[in-house]
């Protein structure tokens, strides 16, 4: 949405130096799953809102959710503190702010095109996606394992999409889903190369923009009771709370595990949708979207063979929501 980690999924801040002790590690492990648990949760809780103006949902969602935002970083940091994260985010952070505010629309309005399982499972592979642009954009090195990796996930989206050129599913739904696992890859790129870009003070940027965007697009601003009590739980709780749980618990344990634990939220959120509302997934879907998802966990698995390396201080490539 992280968070989002695109994602996202996308960047946290720095992991501590040192190995941090089992009661703090336990700890980050129990947040990151919540937040992941959270982030699963956004399409299920969409389906309720009847709303038909998709600008109307962004705007409420992001309102609700910069309430939250801004609370939790006045609570952590302070407001000065707080000011100080936004100035420092730079050009670099503002760019991060763009792509969360690009697939946090993106999501909504795909929403209303094609499955949460084809959104979530595209997404699935932003993080070897974002591999693919830090070799292209910085050079950043990529071993024969991960461009196998790389490879795998590129054939699996175009399994999936497969669907929307014979009918199965609108072409718009699975490019708005694309375009949000390549806004995610692309920030995971800028925070991975910028260690100053801090993840929560870019999402709540990002999430002032797209706010400020359905305010100018968004045909009305009035919901009924019902669907405000969806849009307060799909901004604060799924994105704002989600988001909150990830950027804590994230520095207690590695970047690696906190990208294994991401991947709840693809598993979690086309059963939750399929469970509460009935959606079933295609087979192309299913198909390519366990492509994806296989070649995202041989690429974690890598990253836990490298646990041992050192770390350059700043800011881990990590899921982040939509």
């Amino acid at each position: 949405m992280d968070e989002h980690g695109m994602p996202l999924p996308m960047s946290v801040s720095a992991v501590p130096a040192g190995r941090p002790a089992a009661r703090e590690e336990r700890l980050g492990v129990v947040l990151v799953f919540l937040s992941a648990l959270l982030w699963s949760l956004g399409g299920t809780i969409a389906r309720f809102i009847e709303t038909p103006d998709h600008w109307t949902v962004v705007f409420w969602r992001s309102i609700w959710a910069i309430a939250l935002l801004a609370a939790f970083m006045l609570w952590r940091d302070g407001p000065r503190r707080s000011l100080s994260l936004f100035r420092e985010m730079g050009a670099p952070g503002i760019v991060v702010a763009l792509c969360f505010a690009t697939s946090s629309t993106a999501f909504i309005v795909a929403l209303g095109y094609t499955t949460v399982a084809n959104i979530l499972l595209m997404q699935a592979g932003a993080p070897l996606i974002a591999a693919l642009l830090g070799w292209l954009a910085f050079r950043e090195p990529v071993g024969g394992a991960t461009w196998l990796a790389i490879a795998a996930v590129i054939f699996g989206i175009v399994v999936m999409v497969s669907d929307s050129l014979e009918g199965g599913i609108s072409p718009i739904g699975d490019g708005l889903a694309l375009v949000i696992a390549v806004a995610l890859a692309v920030a995971t790129v800028l925070t991975r190369r910028y260690a100053h870009v801090r993840m929560t003070p870019a999402v709540c940027l990002g999430t002032i923009i797209a706010g400020l965007l359905a305010a100018t697009q968004a045909g009305t601003f009035a919901v009924g009771a019902a669907d405000m009590g969806f849009l307060f739980a799909f901004g604060a709780l799924n994105l704002g709370l989600g988001l909150a749980f990830f950027a804590s618990g994230a520095r207690l344990i590695p970047a690696a595990l906190a990208a294994l634990l991401g991947t709840f939220e693809p598993i979690l959120g086309p059963i939750w949708v399929w469970l509460v509302h009935g959606e079933e997934p295609s087979e192309r879907t299913l198909i390519g979207g366990a492509i994806v998802f296989a070649a995202v966990l041989v690429h974690i698995a890598l990253e836990f063979g490298r646990r041992a390396r050192p770390r350059k201080p700043g800011v881990s490539g990590l899921p982040t929501p939509h």
